[in-house]
């Protein structure tokens, strides 16, 4: 995506104290819309799986955990792949899946949890063009699939972002030191001038702050994340909206 040092250095007006801004993704810029994926419970159903189905529960819980350190999994691609693939296939067969359909269902299931429609919150484009008109890196960080660049663009962040870092890549997720560590090297930033934002307490504000970071709380009304909001720390602050954050910096 550019070499971010260069096109710092030849922006004009950055803002002082400031000089990369590191946003979440899912919840902070883009949010699912329909048609939705099909649930994990309806592909057991349909292929008449239904003691399985039932054993399956949450089927958000079946990825990698906050703070899962899988660097061993993520020298490449297809490393990556089969890694999330073999934890489906694992769960499918202790959820009583005969072996011999396992592998193929956690191919379907995969699929599945990757096909997600997204899109742009309303205050997305201008925020974030408005940082890069200031001379600002602008970057995500995200605990997301392998192809974290290619979501973006196709939600509409195609010019827009400096640097993508995604969890898969990274090796861990957030809140895990280590993908903090992975986007400021992207940045070219050190801790103390690079703001993060996001929606989700732990990943997008605890996490960044524990790292030297500044952070700021995004809690939109129409926010997925349901009850109180934590009281601020030092170095953090809350908006309702990206079109507060220009008023912070």
């Amino acid at each position: 995506m550019g070499t971010v040092r260069d096109r710092r250095a030849a922006r004009p007006g950055r803002v002082p104290g400031v000089k990369a801004v590191i946003f979440d993704f899912y919840g902070t810029l883009v949010r699912m819309v329909p048609p939705l994926p099909r649930s994990h419970e309806s592909i057991l159903r349909a292929r008449g799986l239904h003691e399985a189905a039932e054993r399956w529960g949450d089927q958000w819980s079946v990825g990698p955990g906050d703070g899962e350190d899988h660097t061993a999994h993520s020298g490449s691609e297809e490393s990556y792949l089969a890694w999330e693939r073999g934890r489906l296939r694992e769960r499918a067969i202790a959820c009583g899946v005969p072996r011999e359909l396992a592998g193929e269902l956690a191919a379907e299931v995969d699929a599945s949890i990757k096909s997600l429609r997204l899109e742009l919150f309303g205050d997305v484009t201008a925020a974030l063009a408005e940082l890069r008109e200031r001379g600002l890196t602008v970057a995500l960080c995200s605990n997301w699939f392998w192809d974290l660049e290619r979501a973006a663009d196709e939600a509409g962040l195609a010019g827009l972002i400096d640097v993508a870092v995604t969890s898969a890549r990274a090796g861990a997720r957030k809140p895990h030191p280590l993908i903090y560590r992975t986007v400021l090297g992207e940045c070219g930033v050190d801790p103390g001038d690079a703001l993060f934002v996001g929606d989700m307490w732990q990943a997008d504000v605890a996490g960044p702050l524990a790292q030297g970071m500044r952070a700021v709380h995004l809690w939109r009304p129409d926010r997925a994340v349901e009850g109180e909001a934590p009281p601020l720390p030092g170095r953090a602050a809350r908006i309702t909206g990206l079109e507060e954050l220009s008023g912070l910096l």
